[in-house]
């Protein structure tokens, strides 16, 4: 029978002790696929299974006069298991072992990576409903535009957050592969049976051909998407840091009590973990970029993605897992601040109403032409005066007698710009 190990936290999967693990299931598999093929004798399976165990440091000795790791691991693993481990890694090649090892680390990770993806989208969908109904200025270029619910900023994000977790679930099934296919991957050694029963103990799918590894398309998607979901962190965090600037102040994150900001100006409260996320998220593109140069390899198989995978797939793993956990903690315990909000839609003194009135006058068969030029010249007059736009266009003939004094009084209302706010929340799957 297989050993089933325990999934490990995030900072234990990518340890040496699990990737030997792993490295051992697998070899398991294999002889327990031929042992149900009749390749191994029972009582030489019987003597795997309850003998076949490893000792890291053992193994790193060995490998000091090898310098082959996996070599090393056999060695050892025969030591505890005797004359019967003659048929532990039979017909199999390095690369075997190793890709499907790793498969069944990037799939541990995967789940661990997507529990926390949905914990983010909780949260996310949780502040989509509390602010739904909650104005604040929205801006294109920086620069103000017009009135929107701050409930969709965490809707949008929550949408996307969602692709992501389709985007993730695919890239896990597509290296969610094994194989036990020999030195070139063309079974010239075992029936390919023993790779498919192998890969079925494994919970893994069999891959439909490989070389003596298994293709590198495959870890490339799944770290892509590991920094593609970091993008999408990234893009969250970026706007906290904007709202959070002093002279907006819309919201912050949480500052804690004996937290301190700067070690030179007491006042300092800093939108430190979004500049954090925001920096973090360089790095996944980064290894995203090495994980697509190791897709081309000479021939077969040669070993120049090796060394880069041992570094960008924890890295990479432990990197997102972190940030997803900080991004939800942040999104969770986010300060809000309507009143600034209504502060600075108010700034402008009424020229977020600029489209409604175009329109309107539009509507009141003037041309667009003449509709947009009344606009902006009462627009900038407000601007480079410091003037109430609203008062410039009750005081403007031209669109006074176009609109009258009631219909102008009308326009200038928030309504508008929440009425479609719940039918949006419903498309997503929020309310």
């Amino acid at each position: 029978m297989i050993a089933r190990y325990t999934l490990p936290e995030m900072d234990r999967i990518w340890t040496t002790e699990n990737r030997y693990r792993c490295w051992l299931e697998v070899e398991l598999a294999a002889a327990k696929a031929m042992h149900e093929l009749g390749m191994i004798p029972n009582a030489d399976y019987e003597e795997i299974c309850n003998k076949a165990d490893f000792d890291s440091d053992r193994i790193a000795e060995i490998e000091e006069s090898t310098r082959h790791d996996v070599i090393a691991f056999l060695t050892n693993v025969a030591e505890y298991v005797g004359p019967a481990s003659r048929w532990i890694h039979y017909g199999m090649t390095s690369s075997d072992v190793l890709d499907t090892a790793t498969a069944l680390q990037m799939k541990q990770a995967g789940e661990l990576i997507l529990s926390q993806l949905h914990r983010l989208a909780e949260n996310l969908k949780l502040k989509a409903r509390e602010h739904k109904h909650t104005l604040c200025m929205g801006r294109s270029h920086g620069i103000h535009a017009e009135p929107t619910s701050f409930g969709l900023k965490f809707a949008l994000w929550y949408d996307e957050t969602m692709r992501n977790v389709k985007r993730l679930e695919d890239s896990i099934e597509i290296i969610s592969v094994g194989q036990i296919s020999g030195a070139v991957g063309n079974y010239a050694h075992l029936d390919p049976q023993v790779e498919e029963l192998a890969c079925k103990h494994l919970e893994l799918a069999s891959v439909n051909v490989s070389t003596q590894v298994i293709q590198r398309d495959r870890h490339a998607q799944f770290l892509f998407t590991i920094a593609q979901i970091g993008s999408t962190l990234e893009k969250i965090a970026m706007e906290i840091r904007h709202l959070q600037r002093t002279e907006v102040r819309e919201a912050e994150e949480n500052f804690s009590k004996g937290q301190k900001g700067s070690s030179a100006m007491p006042h300092k409260r800093n939108p430190i973990l979004s500049e954090q996320l925001c920096g973090l998220a360089r790095i996944l593109r980064s290894n995203s970029d090495a994980a697509l140069e190791n897709n081309a390899l000479w021939h077969e198989r040669d070993i120049s993605h090796s060394s880069v995978e041992r570094v960008i797939l924890p890295d990479s793993c432990i990197l997102i897992h972190y940030m997803l956990v900080k991004c939800s903690a942040m999104i969770e315990t986010l300060a809000v601040y309507p009143e600034n909000m209504m502060k600075n839609i108010e700034l402008t003194g009424g020229l977020v109403f600029s489209q409604a009135l175009l329109l309107h006058l539009a509507n009141s068969g003037m041309s667009r032409e003449n509709a947009y030029a009344l606009v902006q010249t009462e627009a900038m007059k407000s601007i480079n005066e410091g003037a109430d736009f609203k008062n410039l266009i009750l005081s403007n003939s031209d669109i006074r007698d176009a609109l009258g004094k009631d219909a102008i009084q009308t326009i200038f209302s928030y309504e508008r710009y929440l009425k479609n706010v719940d039918h949006i929340l419903r498309r997503c799957g929020i309310i």
